[in-house]
This record gives structure tokens, C-alpha cells and sequence, in this order.
């Protein structure tokens, strides 16, 4: 059940409905698991559209996850970027989160990203290894963010999710983000996951001191710039390796 909770509520398959908070809070362990569900999907993808070129290859790869999430966490990460334009107070800027309309920077923010992704895809060594761990440290930054740091707003379903969780569930989640890891990449693994780590721990604590703690959207956020710092670690140790 708290597999099909989290695979329900991290992607567009429609299961795990109607969980309590308790179910809830029992499904992080299982977000990289969700993750490398997500992966095979990109990675399969990738190799069934070896015949179109790799420019629009990824392209389609961007949307396939997109779909495939719902364009959960990409929402997040634009009202994240809504939220932290201008000076303004920890409850101002959860006001404009919740609005529904987006902002210029919420905009801004997601077309950055979506094509720091997409040129990322093009430099990837270790194409298809690296397709199946990125979602899969993407939702383990999820899983940091909400058992690393407070919660911001007092109500909200990322509230649901940090009342639940617990220290354990954070070690379960990584602990088969690790295992995916090493299995994939070998040390390796180890290097990115702990790169990714500090990264996503640093951006978390950037929006901790201007949120007051951490919402939802937040965690969205986590996860996207999660995956994107995947990518970016990959190619710089590539290149490193290679120097």
C-alpha cells in the first residue's frame, strides 16, 4: 500500500488514492523506488527513439516525464520561483504560491531549467545509466527536503507529508537511492549521490531562510533542481575523469 501511495501521488497512475496521513508519510521510503520506475520509462524511451535525432530525442524525453509526473514537481518549482521574487515576508510569499495564476519569474524560472536540462541531456556520458538514476536522486532530494527541514506553513499537503515522516524513512530512501547508485555507476555513485546531497541540502537551506521553513512547493522545487544537479554532476565528473 505505501508503494502505491507514493507511485499515486508522484505520478499520473492512478492508484493510492484517498491515503490517510499516516499512509502517507510511510510511502517516502519509496520515492526512489517511484524514481526508478520513472528512469526505466526515460531510458526505454530514449533507446524506442534511436531513429529521430538526439536533439529532439530529448525534447521528448522533457515531456515524457512531465506527462508521466503530472508536472508536479515542475509546478512546484515555479511557484517556488513565483515566491521568491522581491522583499517580502515568509507569509507573502506563500500567499503568491497559492495564487493561481504565474508569475514572469515563475516562468522564467521554468524555461531555465527546462533548457538546462535539455543541454544537459546532450552532454551525457553514460547515457542510459545516468537516465535511470536522475529521477531517482531527484525524488531522494524530495525525500531530504522534507525530513531535513521544517515546515513552513502550518496546513497544506506538504505539511501531511513532514507530520508523518520520520528520521528512518530518510535512511530506507537512502539507502536504495544508494544501492541504485553504486549498482549503476559503482563509487561513482556514491560521489554523485553525496553531490547531489550537499547541493539540494544548500538550496534547501536558501529557501528555508526565505520561506520560513519549507512548503510543498518547495519540495517540488527539491526535486527538480535534484535531477538537474544529477546531470550537472555527471558531466563534470565525466570530464574530470577524463582530464
Amino acid at each position: 500500500m505505501s508503494f502505491l501511495t507514493a507511485l499515486g501521488f508522484l505520478t499520473v497512475i492512478p492508484v493510492g488514492k484517498g491515503a490517510s496521513p499516516r499512509d502517507l508519510g510511510r510511502s517516502i521510503p519509496f520515492f526512489p523506488l517511484v524514481g526508478l520506475l520513472l528512469g526505466l520509462l526515460l531510458a526505454g524511451a530514449d533507446r524506442l527513439l534511436w531513429f529521430l535525432p538526439g536533439a529532439v530525442v530529448n525534447v521528448l524525453l522533457l515531456v515524457i516525464l512531465a506527462l508521466a509526473t503530472g508536472g508536479l514537481h515542475l509546478d512546484g518549482f515555479i511557484d517556488t520561483c513565483d515566491g521568491l521574487v522581491g522583499l517580502k515576508k515568509p507569509h507573502e510569499r506563500w500567499e503568491i504560491m497559492n495564487e493561481s495564476r504565474v508569475g514572469g519569474f515563475g516562468v522564467i524560472g521554468a524555461v531555465l531549467l527546462l533548457l538546462l536540462k535539455y543541454a544537459a541531456l546532450l552532454a551525457l556520458p553514460q547515457r542510459l545509466e545516468a537516465l535511470i538514476l536522475m529521477p531517482i536522486l531527484g525524488r531522494w532530494a524530495g525525500v531530504l527536503g522534507i525530513t531535513a527541514f521544517a515546515h513552513a506553513k502550518p496546513e497544506g499537503l506538504g505539511r501531511t507529508f513532514k507530520d508523518a515522516a520520520r528520521p528512518v524513512h530518510f535512511v530506507l530512501a537512502s539507502l536504495l537511492a544508494l544501492a541504485i547508485s553504486l549498482a549503476l555507476f559503482r563509487l561513482e555513485g556514491l560521489a554523485l549521490m553525496l553531490g547531489v546531497g550537499v547541493l539540494v541540502w544548500a538550496f534547501g537551506l536558501y529557501l528555508r531562510g526565505r520561506f520560513a521553513g519549507l512548503t510543498g512547493d518547495n519540495y517540488g522545487a527539491l526535486i527538480e533542481a535534484g535531477e538537474v544537479f544529477f546531470l550537472l554532476l555527471v558531466i563534470a565528473l565525466s570530464r574530470w575523469s577524463w582530464a
